[in-house]
């Protein structure tokens, strides 16, 4: 597409949100899955390993953003690597077409990447939240420059999220057409509260306010900036996510600079009318706007597919739980109609499941519920659904695996404070 087109397809709102509906929805027969799960990264003395540690321990793998002539391939199982702001290691699959096989390549390429960074003496946990430091980023990009100088504003979670938390994301097909879009959208918003809860691991957060929380992770982005977090809905996310996100403040803009910074309180909406005095030398195009598109955290987001945010890291490779959960519960209309029935009674309950987990009565009998639901479709992971129902309906949270105390242990000299 060449630059006059780009121009020309954001002439007004209207184009710019048809623009959104097409790149965020791509609708087809629902068959695919994937996922992206992150770990902590813990230098031999524990501390975080600077970004050259990390370059010279990933060789081949390392990403651009930290080494700009590294050839980043993808590893054995098709995942890419990228680096999060506080060091976090990520990898994001390429789709399959089941749980199972998803399962097998992630663990192939987890095992790939946690035997190339311990060989350059650095340690992997798959825990969700940073007991143990202070938040400190360590990538230094313009555009996290710009994410840590917008979030500081509002307070310490911004910085917290972006080096001291660690997610388990899970991303589906959108849907054939829009009623079957607006279906599984909805149930994955409904159930997602009773999914905080169920999965909710994170109690401790190094530098967190004051609070009893079951996921600090969670509670990092329910208190950061709902601009960008809440969608409004009414029965339409197509249109829905298409206004809401013209409306979201800019949060960074690139440039040629080294400073992405954007005019406070403008939305992208007052930058395609020509409000922003700021920004008056040009229009925006679709590549701003698909830069924007990024800076947007719902908990479900629509990048071409649906992207499920919402979950804690998980230990020892447990996220095929969730994610086989995922995968059951859309797995027919009709099961899509019943996990949202289901989950009616505590939708909308975000900040109660992340504060208070499986402790809640109802959070913790519709977190039952769904994971029997989804185990009652058969499959590959009925059983592990199984128990991961019974381990709800006892109120406990996932048990932390063995490779989590490995890999902290390896970083024998960190600090025994934690901070609530």
């Amino acid at each position: 597409m060449s630059s006059n087109e780009k121009s020309l397809g954001l002439s007004s709102r209207p184009a710019a949100e048809a623009y959104v509906s097409r790149v965020c929805f791509k609708l087809g027969p629902p068959q695919l899955i994937g996922a992206e799960l992150e770990w902590l990264t813990f230098a031999e003395d524990g501390d975080r390993p600077s970004l050259e540690h990390l370059a010279a321990a990933l060789g081949d793998y390392a990403p651009r953003s930290i080494a700009p002539d590294s050839p980043a391939l993808t590893l054995p199982g098709g995942s890419a690597v990228t680096i999060e702001p506080g060091g976090q290691i990520e990898l994001s699959s390429s789709p399959h077409a089941s749980v199972t096989e998803l399962q097998s390549a992630l663990d192939s390429d987890s095992r790939v990447v946690t035997a190339v960074m311990e060989a350059g003496g650095i340690y992997m946990a798959s825990m969700p939240a940073d007991t143990e430091r202070e938040a400190r980023r360590v990538l230094v990009l313009p555009r996290y420059c710009a994410m840590e100088n917008r979030f500081t504003t509002i307070g310490p979670f911004g910085k917290l999220m972006m080096c001291n938390t660690a997610a388990a994301q899970v991303s589906v097909d959108a849907g054939v057409d829009r009623a079957e879009v607006a279906a599984r959208w909805e149930m994955l918003e409904a159930v997602g509260p009773a999914f905080v809860a169920a999965f909710a691991s994170s109690p401790r957060l190094r530098g967190a306010p004051k609070g009893t929380w079951a996921s600090q992770r969670m509670r990092t982005w329910l208190e950061l900036d709902d601009s960008r977090t809440e969608v409004p809905a009414t029965g339409d996310p197509i249109a829905d996510y298409a206004r809401w996100a013209l409306d979201v403040p800019l949060l960074c803009i690139r440039s040629e600079g080294e400073s992405w910074e954007a005019p406070f309180g403008s939305t992208f909406a007052d930058w395609l009318a020509g409000d922003v005095a700021e920004l008056a030398e040009r229009q925006p195009t679709t590549a701003d706007l698909d830069y924007h598109l990024t800076t947007l955290f719902p908990h479900v987001r629509a990048c071409g597919h649906l992207e499920i945010r919402y979950l804690d890291a998980q230990p020892d490779g447990q996220w095929v739980v969730p994610a086989s959960a995922f995968e059951s519960l859309l797995s027919t209309p009709d099961v899509v109609e019943a996990a949202t029935a289901l989950a009616h009674r505590t939708a909308g309950r975000w900040i109660d499941a992340a504060q208070s987990g499986l402790a809640d009565a109802d959070l913790r009998e519709t977190a039952v519920e769904l994971l029997r639901l989804s185990a009652s479709a058969g499959g590959d992971h009925a059983g592990s659904l199984s128990v991961a129902s019974e381990r709800c309906r006892r109120g406990e949270s996932p048990e932390p695996g063995d490779a989590v105390a490995r890999s902290i242990n390896a970083g024998h000299s960190m600090s025994k404070e934690t901070v609530s």
